[in-house]
């Protein structure tokens, strides 16, 4: 018999291949696009072992260039003899119209506040302070990340809170630390990830 891990792994596949067809998604329970080994760049995918993708969701638009894949990513974290599994649901999205500098937004807590303090800057925007406030954003090309991040997107980003993003040329991942999306949650997760590449995809290099 199933275990009760195994049964609510079972239900969970099986939600989020309904919601696959819901969205005109294709599914797959393992990473058979490889899409591990395509970021293994990120920031995310360098922390820590046993680094997995699973429940993958995906669409290929071959007319607009555009490639979306939504998985649940799996990582471990050891601590002297004990150990954590964190997991996470992801959006990924790869299309040359995005031109992106390298970036990597998250929310700004009390220890960057600390930092700033001590004159380790991150990439603030005067015009929109909320914004500052609520995000670090960092990355050497600064210049090309302010044009990137257009007042559209500063506004956008001024209310959407909680966010990580990381960008890299074509491609650009967006999610929630250490919050795996619920099958329900899925679809609002799907547009909103496609609303910041459509925002994202206004600025930085020209491509």
């Amino acid at each position: 018999m199933l275990s009760w891990f195994g049964k609510k792994k079972r239900q969970r596949g099986s939600a989020l291949r309904e919601t696959a067809a819901r969205l005109n998604l294709s599914y797959s329970p393992a990473d058979k696009l490889h899409v591990l080994k395509l970021l293994s760049d990120f920031k995310l995918f360098g922390v820590g072992t046993r680094r997995t993708v699973k429940n993958l969701l995906w669409k290929d638009d071959h007319e607009l260039d555009v490639k979306i894949r939504i998985f649940d990513y799996h990582y471990t974290v050891s601590t002297g003899k004990s150990s954590s599994t964190f997991k996470q649901t992801v959006f990924f999205v790869q299309s040359k119209s995005l031109g992106l500098p390298k970036f990597y937004m998250r929310p700004e807590h009390f220890l960057h506040k600390i930092g700033r303090w001590l004159g380790i800057e991150d990439i603030d925007f005067t015009s929109h302070e909320v914004f500052s406030d609520n995000y670090h954003l960092k990355g050497k090309e600064e210049g090309i990340i302010r044009d990137t991040f257009t007042e559209d997107v500063l506004h956008y980003f001024t209310f959407e809170k909680d966010w990580h993003l990381e960008g890299l040329n074509y491609y650009l991942i967006v999610y929630k630390d250490k919050e795996r999306m619920q099958p329900d949650q899925i679809a609002d997760f799907y547009e909103k990830g496609k609303m910041m590449f459509n925002l994202l995809s206004q600025g930085g290099y020209s491509v």
